[in-house]
C-alpha cells in the first residue's frame, strides 16, 4: 500500500506527458514488434538481419549480374551482390540503434525534455532522486546490452567490408 502511495505521489508532481515519459518509452518500444528484435535471443536477432540480407538480393543480385556477369566474373559478382544486400539490414539496425539510443540517454538523464503541446514550448523536470536511479538501472541492465550488440553487429560488418575490399584488390 505504500507503494502504491509513493508511486501516486510521483506520478502526480511528474508534469510530462505519460507517452514522453522516459520509462513509458522503455516499455513502448520493449513492447514494438520492431524495436524488440534487439532484446531477442542470439537466433531471434540473427535471423531477421539474415531475412533482410536475402530479401535484398531480389533486388541487389539483378544489378549486380549487368555489372558483373555471374559466368565470367563469379567472385566480384558473389562480393558486390553481397555488399550491396546489405544496405537493407544496415539500416534496419540503424533504426534500432537510434531508437534504443535515444529511450537509454533519456532514461540515463537527471533531466527530462519534454513538449506539452508542439515543439515550441518544451519544457524540463528534474527526475526525483528514485525515479533517476531507477531509470538508470533500466538504461544499465536492459538498454546498454541491446546497443552493445548493434555495437558488435556494426564492428561485424565493418569486419565483413574490410575483408570484401581487401578481397577485391587481389582479384
Amino acid at each position: 500500500m505504500n507503494g502504491d502511495i509513493k508511486k501516486s505521489s510521483i506520478s502526480a508532481r511528474c508534469p510530462v506527458p505519460v507517452d514522453q515519459i522516459p520509462i513509458k518509452e522503455y516499455e513502448s518500444m520493449s513492447q514494438s514488434w520492431f524495436y524488440r528484435w534487439g532484446a531477442r535471443s542470439l537466433q531471434g536477432y540473427l535471423v531477421p538481419i539474415i531475412s533482410l540480407w536475402l530479401l535484398s538480393w531480389l533486388v541487389v543480385g539483378p544489378m549486380a549480374a549487368v555489372s558483373f556477369v555471374p559466368a565470367k566474373l563469379p567472385l566480384q559478382f558473389m562480393i558486390s551482390a553481397s555488399l550491396g544486400a546489405l544496405i537493407l539490414p544496415v539500416l534496419a539496425l540503424v533504426q534500432l540503434y537510434i531508437g534504443w539510443n535515444h529511450v537509454c540517454d533519456r532514461l540515463s538523464g537527471q533531466s527530462v525534455f519534454y513538449e506539452e503541446s508542439g515543439w515550441y514550448d518544451g519544457q524540463v523536470w528534474e527526475k526525483p532522486e528514485e525515479i533517476f536511479n531507477r531509470d538508470r538501472l533500466i538504461a544499465d541492465y536492459q538498454v546498454k546490452p541491446i546497443l552493445l550488440r548493434l555495437q558488435k553487429t556494426f564492428a561485424a560488418l565493418c569486419g565483413i567490408l574490410a575483408f570484401s575490399f581487401v578481397t577485391w584488390q587481389f582479384i
